[in-house]
């Protein structure tokens, strides 16, 4: 361990990034439905950003560097693994409070619905989906943590937001009798 790693700015910075890991055990679960993985993945991006953190230039990115490390770790393991996660194995956690319980059941089954409609899109998509749409990051936030064009984010956030429409329209139509709005 470095001097600047005990003192100083990169004391504050180790910090920030060992807070940062619920954030990237979230990010992962999200993009591989897969807890035990979600973990690894979380765990060895904290770890090679603890060993890169004098490389980070501008200490207001850290949330889209360390994305960005947690990406190349989900795509270094899908290159050594070459397995695809079974999305029929992955158990649904839902924890939600609702008045009674029907209410619970009907929102816990549309939260099912939403996760599995994200869990069908590519991976591509559903990096790009939960990156701009839960994370909030920007398009080039986006684009830099997935090193891809700007564009490419844009077609493929597009393309996902209109699957998971054509797949969870009819299912807001039947159950709350209303149409989907646009959030973006």
């Amino acid at each position: 361990m470095g001097f600047e790693l005990l003192f100083g700015r990169g004391h504050a910075l180790r910090g920030e990034i060992e807070r940062s890991r619920d954030l990237l055990r979230r990010m992962a679960y999200a993009w591989c439905h897969d807890a035990a993985l979600a973990d690894d993945l979380a765990q060895l991006a904290v770890e090679k950003a603890l060993r890169a953190s004098g490389q980070l230039r501008d200490p207001a990115r850290l949330k889209a560097w360390l994305l960005q490390i947690l990406a190349n770790c989900l795509r270094d393991h899908h290159r050594e693994s070459r397995d695809f996660v079974d999305l029929d194995s992955v158990a649904e956690l839902v924890a939600d409070e609702g008045d009674s319980p029907e209410e619970k059941r009907a929102s816990a089954e549309l939260v099912g619905r939403v996760r599995r409609a994200v869990a069908a899109l590519p991976l591509g998509q559903r990096q790009v989906v939960t990156l701009v749409d839960l994370e909030e990051c920007s398009y080039s936030e986006a684009a830099e943590i997935l090193a891809i064009p700007v564009g490419t984010v844009m077609s493929r956030l597009c393309r996902a937001r209109q699957a998971l429409k054509a797949v969870l329209e009819p299912v807001a139509q039947e159950s709350l009798g209303t149409r989907l709005r646009s959030v973006k």
